[in-house]
C-alpha cells in the first residue's frame, strides 16, 4: 500500500471518528437540557411532599449517567439549632445499608472465600441446632438471608431496636433459638435478623467487623469519606437529629449506638457521598468488555440486582397521573427490584428508623437515579421517588438503552431479506436450522410473504435491526402502503441459525 494512501485512510478513519463523538456529544447535550428542564418541576415535588408529610428536613439528589446532577434541600437536620439540611448533611440511612452488607458478602464469594449455597452454621454454629417448623425443612444458606428466605418473621419494628445490641448479646440470642414463621427457601418475609446474620459471618470470613470491612474494601475505594457507622463520630453540625410527629409537635428521637445489628441498618451518609455508591450501581449496564475497576466486579453487581425471591404483585398499583398500571415487586442480595406493566425496571431500597426515612431507586436502563433522606420517622420515601422518576422519564421524553445488535443478527438479517418474499430453494442457503422446515413449509412461507409484499408495495427502506438479546430480534421494511414487521430467534450452535420467524404486516397510521 502506497504511503499517501495509507495517510489518506488514517485521515479518513480519524474524520469519522470526530464525526461520530459530535453526533454522540450533540445527543448528551439534548438529553441533559430535556433533563435539566424537569427540575423545577421535581423541586416543586419534593418541597410539597415534605410539607404534606411534616418532614422537618429532606434531602434529594438527582443521578444521571453515574454524575450527582442535582440536588434540593428542604427544613433542618436539628430543628432547635435551626441548622438547615444540605447534600453534606449525614442522615442515618437505615436499611439501605442493606446492599453494602450484600456486597461485601459478593465480594468474598469472589475471592473464593465462601459461597452463597453454603449452610449459615458453617460460620455461625449456633445455627446448626435451631429447630425448623417440619422435620423435613432444609437448612438455611447465604443465599437465604440475601433474598430474605431464611423463614424468619418480619421484624419491623421489633429489629430497629436491636441495632446497638453487642455480639455477645446476639449469640446469647441465638443459643435460646429461633422462632420460625416458615421453613426456609419457601417464602419471602423481610429479615432485619437475616442481615445480622450475614454482618457476623462477614466477621466470621474476613476476621473484620462487617463496618471496618465494608469501609476498607467499598467505601474508601468509593471515595465515601462522609459516610459512618457510629453517630458519635460525625461532626455534630453534619449529623441529623431525627423526630417523630406526634400530637401536632415534633419530638426528637434518640439516637442509637453502632452495634452487631448495624448491619441492617446502621450506616449513616449523605447525598453527596451516597451518590457515588448509586452511581457504581448503574455502572453495571450495559454488560461490556473493558476493565472492572470495583470495588466488586459489574457481573456481582447484576448478580446482585437480579430478582431472586418474588415478594408481591399489584394489579392496581397507579402512577400520579392515576393511570393504573400492575407492578411485580421482588427482593434481590440487599435490594428490591420492581418491574412495572411498561416494563421498567426499578432497582434500589428503602430504609426507615426511629427518626429516620429514606429511598433510592435507579433505572438501569436509562442510566437515572433518585434518593432522597428524610429525618422522620418511617418517612415514606419510595413512593415519592418513583413519582420522580416517572415523571423525569415523561418530561424528558427519556427512552431506554438500546441492546447491541450482535453481528450474528445482521448477517441473518440480510441473509433473510435476500430469501424474501419468493422463498425459492431456501434449504440451499444454509442458514436456517434443521427444525425450521419440519416447522414451516416453504409454500406456505411464499404464500404469506407474497401476499403481504404486494400490500405493502415497494419497499422504501429498511430499518436497523432491534435486539432483543444477542440471538433474538425484528427489524421493519417500510413499504409505500404498509410496512413489514420480521422477527426470529437463532439456535445455541455455533454459528447460529434460524429456528423460528414470524412475518406479518402492518397498517401506516394516517396522521
Amino acid at each position: 500500500m502506497k504511503k499517501k494512501h495509507l495517510q489518506f485512510l488514517i485521515i479518513v478513519f480519524l474524520f469519522s471518528i470526530c464525526i461520530n463523538h459530535g453526533i454522540y456529544a450533540q445527543a448528551n447535550d439534548a438529553r441533559m437540557k430535556s433533563i435539566e428542564a424537569a427540575f423545577p418541576v421535581i423541586d416543586e415535588m419534593f418541597s410539597s411532599y415534605a410539607s404534606q408529610n411534616h418532614f422537618p428536613g429532606l434531602v434529594y439528589g438527582l443521578i444521571v449517567d453515574g454524575k450527582l446532577i442535582h440536588t434540593g434541600n428542604i427544613g433542618y437536620t436539628i430543628l432547635s439549632e435551626k441548622i438547615a439540611a444540605d447534600s453534606t448533611s449525614d442522615f442515618r440511612i437505615a436499611s439501605m445499608t442493606k446492599s453494602f452488607v450484600a456486597m461485601a458478602i459478593l465480594k468474598l464469594r469472589d475471592e473464593g472465600k465462601l459461597k452463597l449455597d453454603d449452610p449459615v452454621y458453617r460460620y455461625v454454629p449456633e445455627m446448626k441446632g435451631q429447630q425448623y417448623l417440619t422435620t423435613d425443612a432444609t437448612v438455611i444458606t447465604i443465599r437465604h438471608l440475601l433474598m430474605h428466605g431464611a423463614g424468619f418473621p418480619e421484624d419491623n419494628p421489633w429489629g430497629d431496636r436491636q441495632l446497638a445490641i453487642t455480639e455477645k448479646e446476639f449469640i446469647e440470642f441465638l443459643k435460646k433459638g429461633i422462632s420460625f414463621s416458615n421453613n426456609p427457601g419457601e417464602q419471602y418475609e423481610y429479615s432485619n435478623l437475616g442481615f445480622a446474620l450475614l454482618g457476623y459471618i462477614i466477621k466470621k470470613v474476613s476476621g473484620l467487623s462487617y463496618d471496618v470491612y465494608i469501609t476498607k474494601n467499598i467505601l474508601e475505594p468509593l471515595h465515601m469519606t462522609h459516610t459512618y457507622w457510629e453517630y458519635s463520630k460525625v461532626p455534630s453540625t453534619k449529623l441529623a437529629h431525627g423526630y417523630r410527629w406526634l400530637n401536632e409537635m415534633w419530638v426528637e428521637q434518640p439516637l442509637l449506638h453502632d452495634g452487631v445489628y448495624g448491619a441492617m441498618g446502621g450506616m449513616i451518609t449523605s447525598i453527596e457521598d451516597f451518590s457515588k455508591y448509586v452511581a457504581f450501581q448503574l455502572s453495571a449496564w450495559p454488560p461490556r468488555n473493558g476493565e472492572d475497576k470495583g470495588p466488586i466486579k459489574r457481573s456481582s453487581l447484576r448478580e446482585m440486582q437480579f430478582p431472586w425471591n418474588i415478594s408481591g404483585f399489584n394489579t392496581q398499583y397507579k402512577y400520579p397521573s392515576g393511570r393504573v398500571c400492575p407492578i411485580v415487586t421482588a427482593y434481590a442480595y440487599g435490594l428490591g427490584w420492581t418491574k412495572d406493566c411498561e416494563g421498567r425496571v426499578f432497582v434500589g431500597h428503602t430504609g426507615g428508623l426511629p427518626g429516620f426515612g429514606s429511598n433510592w431507586k435507579i433505572m438501569p436502563d436509562y442510566d437515572i437515579g433518585v434518593m432522597c433522606f428524610s429525618n422522620l420517622t418511617y418517612a415514606a420515601t419510595s413512593a415519592i421517588n418513583m413519582q420522580v422518576l416517572d415523571t423525569l422519564v415523561a418530561i424528558a421524553k427519556l427512552k431506554p438503552r438500546q441492546i447491541p445488535v450482535s453481528a450474528i443478527l445482521n448477517q441473518r438479517k440480510n441473509e433473510l431479506i435476500r430469501v424474501l418474499p419468493e422463498w425459492k430453494n431456501p434449504e440451499a442457503t444454509h442458514i436456517f436450522a434443521e427444525n425450521f422446515f419440519m416447522d414451516y413449509f416453504p409454500d406456505s412461507l411464499r404464500k404469506e410473504a407474497t401476499i403481504i409484499f404486494k400490500n405493502a408495495g415497494r419497499i422504501i427502506h429498511v430499518q436497523n435491526m432491534v435486539a432483543e438479546n444477542a440471538l433474538r430480534g425484528s427489524f421493519m421494511m417500510e413499504g409505500e402502503h404498509s410496512d413489514i414487521e420480521i422477527s426470529f430467534t437463532l439456535t445455541p450452535e455455533n454459528p447460529p441459525l434460524i429456528q423460528e420467524y414470524h412475518i406479518k404486516e402492518l397498517k401506516k397510521v394516517n396522521k
